[in-house]
């Protein structure tokens, strides 16, 4: 098992990229996708309503309705459980291990129960406020209309963000108490996934590299890592059971990428 972070400070830490890296993560399954991209949003959120100013709460009320969109689609709740549940039964397998820091790991199982027993305390309803509240439906109704949320079109929209920063804030953080349950255990859960990675030095010979994966044993996230200074990116396609990277050189906006024909050397990590 890796080591993991104990403390919020920590687990930031440790899924910031290095200085001068560029990190690019390939999630290998639909939860994964569905957990970073909350994530995602949720983050954004949380920046742009500490911007206090009526555009960063525009911004952050656009990441709530697109966070919203996402775990209205499906059970994320459940999905969210059954992989704590994974976790905490692979993390006490290493509690009779030789060899394995047991007081990180008991704060780290400690970390997890506690983030699960939010959650099913939250209840399977827990979004229900959020659902039913008239005023968040109206905007989210107009936010598929192009400007759609101007004032002429939802005037108390444009009333409300006419409120002190104070009070928007304040109401926006109560909104987002309600997801922080769920999103804060996709937090956590994404960092494991980031610490249980198996990492190597690879190069991709003309800027083309070939992944095969064990199918008995399934991956979750690729992370691909580059020098910021290489001025190369990769592109990414393929399964469950193999990937295939190019690495394209960035010309500027005004040109296209190309695929670069020199050897790329680049750090690959397969997390589980």
């Amino acid at each position: 098992m890796a080591e993991s972070a104990l403390s919020e400070s920590e687990v930031a830490a440790a899924a910031t990229p290095e200085a001068g890296l560029l990190v690019f993560e390939q999630p290998l399954n639909e939860r994964m996708r569905t957990f970073l991209r909350l994530d995602f949003l949720y983050n954004q959120a949380l920046y742009h309503n500490e911007m206090a100013s009526q555009w960063g709460s525009r911004a952050a009320m656009a990441s709530l309705i697109d966070i919203l969109s996402i775990v209205t689609r499906g059970d994320v709740r459940s999905d969210v459980l059954k992989e704590l549940e994974r976790e905490l039964t692979s993390l006490n397998e290493f509690q009779s291990k030789a060899g394995v820091d047991a007081q990180r790991l008991k704060t780290v199982i400690s970390n997890l129960l506690r983030l699960r027993s939010d959650l099913m305390g939250a209840g399977s309803a827990f979004l229900q406020p959020l659902r039913d509240s008239e005023f968040l439906n109206s905007v989210k109704h107009r936010t598929a209309i192009p400007g759609g949320t101007c004032e002429f079109d939802l005037p108390d929209y444009y009333f409300w963000l006419s409120q002190p920063d104070e009070l928007r804030m304040r109401t926006f953080n109560q909104w987002l108490a309600l997801l922080r349950p769920l999103c804060d255990a996709v937090a956590e859960l994404l960092w494991l996934t980031r610490q249980n990675g198996r990492t190597r030095a690879e190069v991709a010979q003309g800027g083309n590299f070939n992944i095969a994966f064990d199918r008995d044993h399934p991956l979750q996230l690729l992370r691909i890592s580059l020098p910021a200074a290489a001025g190369l990116y990769p592109e990414i396609s393929g399964s469950h059971y193999r990937c295939n990277l190019r690495f394209l050189s960035w010309h500027g906006l005004t040109s296209r990428p190309t695929q670069t024909e020199e050897d790329v050397p680049f750090t690959l990590s397969c997390c589980t």
